[in-house]
This record gives structure tokens, sequence and C-alpha cells, in this order.
């Protein structure tokens, strides 16, 4: 080794021993003076959200504090009445939104066949994860405001009905006693327990069920259980059937009360509530009549679930359908691969897929983004052993130190999809910064083959003219699975002029003292000792304000797209640098962030 080369192995091992990251450096010809200038965020499905919840609450909450009809109840109840109307109507229409950004088939034709989903609008489309949480706290808000003023119009009620109540509070009351008048109170008497009188009501049975689904939904839904039983959230969830048939029988029992549009007409309730005495005596004061209001929460969620019903018809017909295992293959770091065929399956770059197992689970569904081309006669996952069931799926393949089994002798799965996500937004613009962690790679996968395959089309033309992968790994030995689409896609670029096409940048972040050592020894060599590739690996982790820079200054006044897959800690992180480095000037550069999550 030459003397200089070895002074630099030297100072190369020592860095990488003691774990420092020197992973990048200006790039020639940039100053680095590009001011980063704060981007104004555009929240829209959360502002619209937002809007119509308080436009809806407002609303419903004026009416009752003022409509005729209920100018008795209100007597009785005061304001609590609207608190309860006015929640229950927000707890309506969340409960209509929240099967909405689940229904992966709407979804991705809503992606695909739109005009209207275009820019910042399709961009919503792959915050539907995001949103589907934000109506689930927005249901579990008003669900409780619904019930503590319920709460608290049982006690009024019952208080009513005490010895201490007395004037109009005590005979609206009272109603109801004599044959041919309507209640009002449905607490009758005042020696009796409130919660077992509610309990023996429809809508305290079916308001009991469903306080108890959404607090088994929601408790199981916190990223600790998700993470640690994937399983037990999985299930859980499924709990939403009762929660949505208890909704639509919920208000059945009409507990709320209000006086009839007939007797309305007969008794002035304006003239009438200050001459109780002349009640029934008095032509225009006959004893007012009563009736529970219509039950209306199944017209708000019966089109959604109607919709929700269809698409699980439809994943029952996918699941129907023969799929033909092709190939398996167990790569390093756990990581299972599997080549499939099914008739009809089309897809495009980043699109994903639910498969389930049936000798495994015959009700769970887990998502995989697939890794092959359009291009390819066959559709391909790569699944790492991150839980009960992956390691059940890998131990079923013979990828867990096995020999890996006969095609035929392999367990039957099954197939859903493929869905968009926003991957597929990737042709669009005409730069792309593609980032992702671990495993997390394997969205881009289908990406670049299908970049390959479309190189070797030499007709085909883009808007993408540059792409920017970053690949972020802490083991060496995850790198050998795509380091080979790595290699062909770099030799096809360079064998069609296109080597500018694509910048790649791999970082690895973690090693021992040997793979240092190794790594110092060869750094010398044409090709990297890691993935083989003329681009070297990075050591350590990106310095993310630098890169942002250099793709800022090598692309003024652009329209970036950021596609990220990893884990969340590393999305904030990218998520600041898009907006910290896009311009306030609509004419400047602008980074939109995307991030996979399905």
């Amino acid at each position: 080794m030459p003397e200089s080369a070895a002074a630099f192995g030297a100072d190369l091992l020592s860095q990488l021993k003691g774990g420092t990251s020197f992973a990048s450096s200006h790039p020639p010809g940039a100053s680095g003076d590009l001011a980063p200038i704060p981007a104004l965020v555009w929240p829209g499905m959360e502002l619209s959200w937002l809007g119509v919840n308080l436009y809806l609450f407002i609303d419903t909450f004026c009416w009752y504090e003022e409509e005729e009809s209920f100018l008795y109840t209100r007597v009785i109840l005061g304001s609590t009445l609207a608190w309860a109307r006015a929640s229950a109507v927000c707890l309506n229409f969340n409960c209509m939104l929240i099967l909405l950004p689940i229904s992966r088939n709407l979804l991705s034709l809503m992606r695909g066949t739109s005009s209207c989903f275009r820019g910042p609008w399709r961009r919503q489309l792959d915050k539907n994860l995001k949103f589907h949480k934000l109506v689930a706290y927005g249901i579990a808000m008003n669900a409780t405001i619904h019930i503590l003023a319920h709460l608290c119009n049982l006690e009024y009620y019952h208080w009513s009905q005490s010895p201490e109540a007395e004037g109009l509070v005590a005979a609206l009351s009272k109603l109801g006693n004599a044959p041919d008048e309507t209640y009002l109170n449905p607490i009758r008497t005042f020696h009796t327990n409130t919660i077992t009188e509610l309990l023996r009501t429809v809508a305290g049975i079916t308001g009991l069920l469903i306080s108890l689904a959404l607090i088994l939904i929601m408790t199981s839904s916190t990223e600790f259980i998700r993470q640690a039983s994937y399983e037990l959230f999985w299930y859980t969830h499924h709990v939403f059937i009762i929660f949505f048939i208890g909704l639509a029988i919920h208000g059945a029992g009409r507990i709320v009360r209000g006086q009839t549009a007939e007797s309305l007409l007969l008794h002035n309730v304006t003239f009438c509530r200050e001459h109780l005495a002349e009640w029934q005596t008095a032509a225009q004061c006959p004893v007012p009549q009563f009736s529970g209001k219509e039950p209306s929460a199944w017209k708000w969620v019966l089109g959604p679930v109607v919709l929700y019903a269809c698409e699980r018809i439809l994943r029952f017909w996918r699941f129907q359908q023969e799929v033909v295992i092709t190939k398996v293959v167990s790569h390093p770091s756990g990581v299972l691969e599997l080549h499939m065929k099914k008739r009809g399956f089309k897809m495009a770059p980043g699109q994903y897929v639910l498969i389930q197992c049936p000798s495994i689970s015959s009700l769970e569904w887990h998502p995989f983004t697939l890794t092959s081309a359009p291009q390819e006669d066959f559709f391909s996952v790569h699944i790492r052993a991150a839980g009960d069931w992956t390691e059940a799926l890998c131990k079923a393949f013979g990828a867990d130190g096995q020999a890996l089994k006969e095609p035929w002798s392999l367990p039957r799965l099954a197939v859903d999809g493929p869905f968009g996500a926003a991957l597929t937004d990737v042709f669009h613009y005409p730069v792309s910064m593609c980032i992702a962690t671990g495993i997390g790679v394997t969205p881009f996968a289908a990406l670049l083959k299908s970049i390959w395959y479309q190189c070797c089309e030499s007709q085909t033309q883009w808007k993408l003219s540059k792409v920017y992968f970053y690949w972020i790994c802490r083991d060496p030995g995850a790198f050998e699975w795509f380091a080979d689409l790595l290699l062909s896609l770099e030799t096809r670029m360079s064998e069609q002029g296109k080597t500018h096409f694509l910048s790649y940048h791999i970082f690895l972040t973690g090693w021992d003292e040997n793979q240092a050592f190794h790594i110092a020894l060869h750094w010398d060599e044409n090709t990297d000792v890691i993935t083989g590739l003329r681009q070297k690996t990075f050591y350590g982790r990106p310095n993310w304000n630098h890169e942002f820079r250099q793709v800022a200054y090598s692309h003024p006044s652009s329209n970036i797209g950021v596609f990220f897959c990893g884990p969340k800690a590393l999305s904030k992180i990218i998520q600041r640098m898009c907006r910290l480095y896009s311009s306030a000037d609509p004419r400047g550069i602008h980074f939109h962030y995307n991030r996979e999550s399905f």
C-alpha cells in the first residue's frame, strides 16, 4: 500500500473505531451560503375537518338553545341538553369519516383516476392513516363530552322528581302520570337509582357497549401496544363492528324528548310557561305533549359502512384467487424474498399489497411494499422477521436457518391489492429525493427496477430528470440483496450515458473493529468493499442540513419531491428540513414531503 494511502487508511480506521461520522462534505463549487427560508405549512384536510366540526357543534348547540320545541326540556336540563346534542352530531360526523381513510380501494381509485386530486390535495391522500387517527381523537373527545353531558342530564332529571323541586320543573316532571299525557322526564320517581334506570333503556345499554368498545379500540391502538403485539391491535380493532351496531340503534330509545309539532300549535310555550296555573283550564294552554327525537346516527354512517362492506367483499373475492409462489429467497438479516404470480395482477412502482397466510391466521392481513417492477412477469415482496406473524411466516417458508422448501410444499398465501401509496408520485416531480432506513428500502426497490427497465427503452421520456437516493442501514449484511440491483442499475446508466440521472448515497451506521480494519485496508480499491459499487459507502449518519443545502443549490426554482420510509424520529427531521429549505416565494424552490405509511 502506498504511504499516503496507508496514512489515510490509518486515519480512517481510527475514525471508524471511534464511531465518528464523516459522511458528508461540501459539494464542489457550492458556497454553502444559501439561506434556508421557512415554508408555509398547508394543513388542508386537517383545517377543513376542524372547521366542519366547529360549525356543526356551534350550529347544533345554538339550535338546541333556541328551539321552541325543546324549551320545556331546557327548563329541566339547562344548557347540558345542547352540549349533549352538539357533541352527538359531531360524533356522528366523525363516525361517518372514520372508515373512509382505511377504504384502500377507494383511495387507490381516487389517486389513479380523479383529476381533482393533484398537487397538495393528492398529498392529502398519503396522510390517510394520520387523518384516521385524527378522526378517532375527534370521536373520543365528542364521546366524552356526550357521556358527561348525559350524566349531568340524568342527575337533573332525577333531582326534578325530588321534593325540593317546585314550580314549572316539578310540573313538567310529573307529566305522563295521567292517561292522556306523555312524559318529558324519563326518570319517573325520585326513589330510584339513576344508573339502574339508565341500563334499562336501549340508549343506556348501547351507550355502555359503545363506550367499552371505544375504550378497547383506543387503548389497543397506542404505539406501545402495536409494537409489542400487533395481533392484539389487529383483533381488538375489529370491535368496531359492535361499535357501529350500537351506534346505529343508540337513539332508538328516544331518551331526549321535545314538544311535538302539533302540541306547539295548540300550546303557546312563550305564554304558557308563565301561566302554569292555567294549564288545562285556558284554551291556549292545553297540557303539552312530548315525543322522542327520531334517531339519526344510522343515516350518517350507512354510506361509509356499505362502502367498507364492499371493500371487505372485494377482499374476500381476491382471497379466493390463486396465488402461485414461484421463488423463495432467504437473505441475511432475517429478510425473506417471495416471488409470486396472480392472474390479472397489475401494479405500479411504490404500490403495496396485503398478504394473508391462512395457516398462520385466517383473519390477519399485513401490508408489504412490492419490490418488483411492472415490467417483470411476477410480483415480489421482501419481508423482515420483526414480529410474531412475520417470524411465523419466515419459519413456514424455511427462512429461519432451515432448508428452503419446494414450491409445492409451501403454505398458501392470499393477496389483496395492489394499493397506491406516496411513492407512486415520484415520477411527477422533476427532481426526487428518496430516503430509506433499513428494510424501509423495499418501496424504492420497485422504483429503481422500473427505472432500470425504462432505461432499456431509449425512447422513454420522463418529467423526472434527477433522483437522489439515500439509504441508512446498520447491518452490512443487509446490503447484499439490494446491492445487486444498484450495481445493475449503475451499469445500465453508464451504458446509456445517464450517469447523472441517479445519485445514490449509502450510509453504514454500525460496524465492529474487524470490519473497520477491512474497510480501511481496501479503501483505495475502485469498488466499495461493502457493496461492490463504484460509489463508496459513507460511514456514519447523514448531515441532512448539508444534503438539503446541496440539492437546493443544484436545483434552484424547482419542485422537489421528498419520499421517506423509516422511523418516526427521522421522519420529523426530514419534514423539518423540507420546511426549512423551501422558499416562501412561489417561484422559488419547494420540497414536498411524502411519507410511506400503510
